[in-house]
């Protein structure tokens, strides 16, 4: 079972001392990685590997219905796309693996987003691209098998479950007993649908308006914020308990997934992209003035085990706790989105999807970097329980003066939203003009952090419900038809209470684990499908680009998994998490296999044939047969 290990006054003197590492050395060496991987490896990519061409047309051309598939400039495309993937995942996911250090982090934020992630992202798109824009649970029932398909369907649903739950969560723990955060969080939901009848009733298709509407709206609450927290009637509406938040997040999440998509999801989209730019821009130019030292060791005394946030040693939770930072399967499904049906060349498959991840992979060393600011004993009180940070023999040095400058409690807020927070503030109020200033911007990264979560919370909720009503639609055909209210109303509380419950009983010592596993899981599948795709399309000797991170990753997600279900569920009694990682594990098995076995079968083909548009290839499935 794992314990947190209380340090030996040697092992404090570890994390109290030795040199320091600037924060712009570690900004200068991400930023000359992505630069050369995208101009190296990427192009390589896309010209020898995956041979995307100008002349083939897209899914957005040939099925263009002015509704899904619509062809879209690739800035603008890639605006979306990353607003999209760029979800949680990278802010929190790279402060919960700071346990570790610095140094594991960053390694596998750098090495991962560059071979792994950029490399699943660009794949998935591909296929997608290839199959007329499908899911890649269709992908890979054409690709591999039916078998392989049906059995992807049910996986996927499960990580979506996990997702949801992992993610609010966070949420949950950054904001009970938190008036003002909770303030400025809930009115994005009201200004979301001003800017939706805005858009949609008062000015059809006034984006800029709408916009406008949304941020002037947003820089009010912030405004308002405090003095609904110094007035103790306002202050009691909005205060709420760890229980209470667990109930009101999922039932927004249902909310989302029934009401009309141009009233609440789309604004929010808006707002999330507005936020998402601006912020993360402040904050590689806050970096970049105050560059402040990393406080954090490069390696802890919890890198081979015993730490308080995160179960077990760096290897292999380093690589299931920073997930969307590196690598994340929640991009195969934006992937196989709406993405594939507005990619208007090939070729810009390559911008959109190895940029996009990139971008993500800058975000995440961002946030580790705002997160190994903090003096590490600090962070350990933020990111625990008090019971537990009791247990660490550790002292805090300024988190009393960091609580004030705030305005909030903030020791205690296990999940990473809250340390990343206080880190971003203090970077913020650095700035010369900007000093005095640290409980705006505290309470601005918490809705910063809260917008990027909930836009992932309704959009994986909806995705869930379509994919539930799918299923459930082969059973009873009216499920099918997502214009069916109650078969919506039904499928979305379903859902909502399956992810719901799991945050109302969790706690993210158990439940991000378990959402890293299954997410990387996901992302290991997604890199399979598209070697047996690569391999079908006689890029064999190409085809270690993803075999070699699907191929790595594989034992990694189950042997994480296993010792999640060993030592962190089966011991506490959290039966349903251990059930649920051991189901997850045979499904993905069960891919596996079959893809292995067409691996085969594949390899064993001697001629060629042609497909439609000229190329060689060593079979055709239907979506590339159909003309």
């Amino acid at each position: 079972m794992f314990e947190p290990r209380r340090l030996a006054a040697a092992e404090k003197n570890q994390l109290k001392g030795g040199r320091k590492m600037n924060s712009l050395t570690l900004i200068f060496a991400a930023l000359c990685i992505f630069a050369i991987a995208y101009r190296l490896y990427g192009v390589f990519i896309a010209n020898k590997v995956m041979n995307l061409r100008d002349d083939r047309e897209t899914p957005a051309v040939t099925q263009a219905d002015g509704h899904d598939y619509v062809k879209t400039n690739k800035y603008v495309l890639f605006g979306h796309h990353f607003a999209a993937i760029a979800a949680a995942g990278p802010l929190l996911g790279p402060v919960l693996a700071a346990q570790f250090g610095f140094m594991p982090g960053a390694l596998w934020i750098l090495i991962g987003a560059v071979l792994a992630g950029a490399v699943h992202d660009m794949v998935v798109l591909f296929a997608s691209v290839r199959h007329k824009g499908k899911s890649l649970s269709v992908i890979a029932e054409a690709e591999i098998g039916k078998t392989a398909g049906k059995v992807a369907s049910v996986a996927i649903l499960f990580i979506l479950i996990l997702t949801l739950a992992g993610l609010s969560i966070a949420v949950v723990n950054a904001m009970f007993n938190s008036p003002w955060g909770t303030f400025t969080v809930f009115a994005t939901i009201p200004i979301a649908m001003i800017m939706g009848i805005y858009m949609q009733k008062v000015r059809p298709g006034d984006i800029k308006g709408g916009s406008l509407i949304g941020v002037v709206l947003l820089f009010l609450s912030i405004l308002v914020g405090p003095h609904v927290a110094a007035n103790p009637t306002l202050a009691a509406l909005f205060t709420f308990s760890k229980k209470q938040l667990a109930v009101i997040i999922p039932a927004y999440g249902f909310a989302a997934s029934v009401l009309p998509v141009w009233f609440l999801l789309v604004p929010r989209d808006y707002l999330s992209t507005y936020l998402k730019i601006g912020t993360i821009g402040l904050l590689a130019l806050g970096i970049f003035y105050v560059h402040p030292v990393l406080q954090m060791p490069a390696i802890t005394p919890y890198f081979f085990g015993g730490g308080p946030i995160i179960p077990g040693a760096a290897f292999p939770f380093i690589f299931i706790t920073i997930a969307c930072g590196a690598l994340s399967g929640f991009h195969a499904i934006i992937g196989t989105g709406t993405t594939p049906k507005m990619i208007a060349n090939e070729r810009d498959i390559l911008f959109v999807g190895y940029g996009a991840m990139l971008t993500e992979g800058f975000v995440a060393i961002m946030a580790l970097i705002a997160a190994c600011a903090l003096v590490p004993a600090d962070y350990y009180a933020i990111n625990t329980a008090p019971k537990v940070f009791a247990t660490l023999n550790m002292a805090t040095v300024n988190l009393p003066d960091l609580a004030t400058q705030v305005g909030e409690q903030i020791q205690g807020r296990p999940g990473g939203a809250v340390s990343l927070a206080v880190g971003m503030a203090y970077i913020f109020s650095s700035v010369p003009f900007m000093k005095g200033m640290m409980a705006y911007w505290y309470h601005f990264a918490i809705m910063f952090e809260a917008v990027f979560i909930l836009t992932a919370v309704d959009a994986g909720t909806r995705v869930g419900r379509y994919l539930l009503q799918e299923m459930l639609g082969k059973v009873y055909a009216p499920f099918a038809d997502n214009a069916w209210t109650p078969g919506i109303v039904l499928t979305s509380a379903a859902f909502t209470s399956a992810w719901g419950y799991l945050v109302y009983t969790g706690e993210i010592s158990t439940i991000w684990p378990l959402f890293g596993m299954s997410n990387q899981l996901l992302a290991t599948c997604a890199l399979i499908v598209g070697t047996t795709m690569l391999i079908r399309l006689g890029k064999a000797k190409y085809a270690w680009v993803t075999a070699g991170p699907g191929l790595l990753m594989l034992p990694i997600c189950m042997w994480a998994g296993y010792l999640n279900i060993t030592a962190n569920f089966l011991p506490k009694g959290l039966y349903l998490l251990a059930s649920m990682s051991a189901i997850l594990m045979v499904l993905m098995t069960i891919v596996f296999v079959e893809a292995f076995k067409r691996w085969a079968v594949l390899l064993g083909i001697k001629e060629m044939v042609t497909d439609r548009y000229g190329d060689k290839v060593l079979a055709l499935v239907q979506e590339q047969a159909d003309v």
